[in-house]
């Protein structure tokens, strides 16, 4: 159904920055770093011409180091890039009107929370994955919910891969992968760290 090459590491999610020359020039260097699986972009600081002019850049070099670059809420843009799918957080948007969109081949992925119910219907409807979250609390994906390893457990058959968001670190990481997730999605917990790339290593590491 999708382009489920490699689905194991450091799902980065690029940080909410008006700066757009920093924020591709930071997450340029941790693509080239070899430490990402995935990126998503998710940048609401920008305008619109600005989320396609980096989307646009980060799409060319998502696809020199062979990382596939999903976009955030935003079926359109995914759509005039190329990029290889998207990532719905607001269900109005509809995985069924995604997928038709996109085609079969394109990745996307449903927020899910704290509720293996909610995965479960996601994939019926579409989904290439699905993430749950928040772990942890964090300050990039502030929420009311708070998903813990049992989740991941409840979902272990549903036969795509789970990713584990929110305040996760390379030391608080392990119990989330050990109960299955497939990829550990960061923000701050990168894009703030003192040295991101090392970070970022340490994530993939996890995996090893």
């Amino acid at each position: 159904m999708s382009r489920l090459t490699s689905h194991r590491g450091l799902y980065l999610i690029t940080q909410e920055d008006a700066d757009g020359a920093r924020l591709l020039a930071r997450t340029q260097a941790l693509l080239e770093a070899g430490v990402v699986t995935w990126l998503q972009y998710r940048n609401r600081a920008a305008d619109a011409a600005a989320q396609r002019e980096q989307a646009t850049t980060l799409q060319a070099l998502c696809a020199q180091h062979g990382v596939p670059l999903i976009i955030n809420d935003d079926i359109a843009l995914a759509l005039s890039i190329g990029a290889a799918g998207v990532h719905l957080e607001d269900n109005s948007i509809g995985l069924e009107a995604a997928r038709a969109a996109l085609g079969p081949q394109a990745l996307i992925g449903a927020s899910c929370y704290d509720q293996a119910a909610l995965a479960a219907q996601a994939v019926a409807q579409g989904a290439s994955y699905v993430s749950f979250g928040a772990f942890f609390p964090s300050r990039s994906k502030p929420t009311t919910h708070r998903a813990t390893p049992a989740v991941l457990l409840e979902t272990a058959t549903l036969g795509v891969p789970r990713v584990a968001i929110g305040g996760l670190t390379p030391a608080n990481a392990r119990p989330a992968i050990d109960a299955g997730a497939d990829l550990i999605a960061a923000i701050g917990g990168v894009y703030d760290a003192a040295d991101p790339i090392a970070t970022a290593r340490a994530f993939k590491a996890l995996f090893d």
